[in-house]
């Protein structure tokens, strides 16, 4: 599907270090952080609290880290968090394009380390707009494939508003409006569907079909803004055939 999914596949495959799992659970009690903070404690009456947790306890962040979040965001027992959300968009190798999603409470540094980590890496950051205009915000929801068919989901998602139900290796995409990702994924819940993640995201309208080494090129641009404390996520457009993903698991073996 879109470049985003196809890196998150590609990722999901690689050993999982340390480092990077400290910096996951980081950006994810940012995400529960901020929900709370905009929509209250209460995971019930907060859509966007309840994915930011399910999501955190599927990535297996302690408990306890994800109840310090909610209170800090909430800004229980006195302690309160103020980030600012900045997008940045940029280029890669073969004009792929970037959306940079940062949550920061330093824009100054954010700017810098972006700028930084595309330069270093053969990318270049883009005017305001210039890539914006190719990606639509939209719902995404990850369901595993375990116990679950493609008829069973689409069954329960489309008749919720899904758009569009795309399989990949380790389950389905749900693709929605980002005003009907709870309704669908609501859906999914009360016909006992479990799910991963669903969140609101930057699909591409248009992607770029991207040969192995290039693919190396952009990964490498992820890499080193994922590094960034401040980058919550990377959305792309670039496109992988079946041969070009072979090609690159087999660089892990």
């Amino acid at each position: 599907m879109s470049g985003h999914s196809k890196w998150a596949t590609t990722k999901h495959k690689k050993a999982v270090i340390d480092a990077r799992r400290a910096k996951s659970w980081a950006k994810l009690i940012k995400n529960i952080e901020v929900a709370a903070k905009l929509g209250g404690a209460d995971l019930q009456g907060n859509p966007t609290l309840f994915d930011a947790v399910l999501k955190a306890k599927k990535t297996s962040v302690p408990k306890d880290n994800i109840d310090r979040a909610i209170k800090r965001g909430a800004g229980i027992g006195g302690e309160a968090v103020e980030y600012t959300s900045i997008m940045y968009e940029g280029y890669g190798p073969n004009g792929v394009a970037l959306m940079i999603e940062c949550l920061t409470d330093n824009k100054n540094r954010a700017a810098a380390e972006v700028r930084t980590a595309l330069s270093r890496n053969g990318g270049t950051l883009a005017d305001p707009g210039s890539v914006a205009y190719n990606f639509e915000r939209k719902g995404v929801i990850v369901v595993g494939s375990e116990g679950t068919t493609e008829d069973d989901v689409m069954m329960a998602a489309l008749e919720a508003g899904a758009e569009e139900i795309e399989p990949h290796a380790d389950g389905f995409e749900v693709i929605t409006e980002a005003s009907d990702l709870v309704a669908v994924r609501t859906a999914l819940q009360e016909a006992g569907i479990d799910y991963n993640s669903a969140d609101v995201e930057f699909v591409p309208n248009l992607k770029v079909e991207i040969d192995a080494d290039t693919a190396r090129k952009i990964f490498r641009i992820i890499d080193a803004l994922e590094d960034s404390d401040d980058v919550q996520n990377v959305f792309s457009n670039f496109d992988l055939t079946a041969e070009v993903q072979a090609e690159l698991e087999n660089d892990e073996e």
